[in-house]
């Protein structure tokens, strides 16, 4: 079970602000590629996919108010719409779903929703899903 905290980031180690400021330097598109981003920052490439997944800036916001989730989905008929329905059943609003093509019977997406008004916590929903079945993995991208 994983389990998110918010915490300043003066009493981690750097690393973890070099990983988010390459993530940022590959999004804006001001690195061709990772290698090119994580010399920038000076971190090792290792470093960074071992971070990459894992840390990730929260909005300066007082409140949350959208999150991406990355699935790994067995491809099974309404897996997805579980995730959609329990996701709606606790007041979470659909933004947007990215879904590949089924390969080797897993599809891939991605779900950005506005968690502003949810009844549970992320956390709660996130251990949820886990349990769902035909779903193989599920990471928590981004909050803001």
């Amino acid at each position: 079970m994983n389990k998110y905290l918010i915490i300043n980031t003066k009493i981690l180690p750097e690393v973890f602000e070099k990983v988010v400021k390459a993530k940022e330097i590959l999004k804006t598109g001001k690195a061709k590629d990772i290698t090119e981003a994580v010399k920038e920052v000076g971190i090792s490439r290792s470093s960074y996919y071992k971070y990459k997944d894992s840390v990730f800036p929260v909005a300066e916001a007082t409140h949350v108010q959208k999150a991406t989730i990355a699935f790994s989905l067995c491809h099974e008929a309404g897996t997805l719409s579980k995730i959609l329905d329990r996701i709606a059943q606790v007041n979470g609003n659909i933004l947007t779903i990215n879904q590949d093509i089924p390969i080797n019977n897993a599809a891939n997406v991605t779900i950005t929703f506005d968690i502003s008004n949810m009844n549970i916590e992320l956390n709660d929903l996130i251990d949820e899903i886990r349990e769902t079945k035909n779903v193989v993995k599920v990471n928590l991208i981004a909050m803001e």
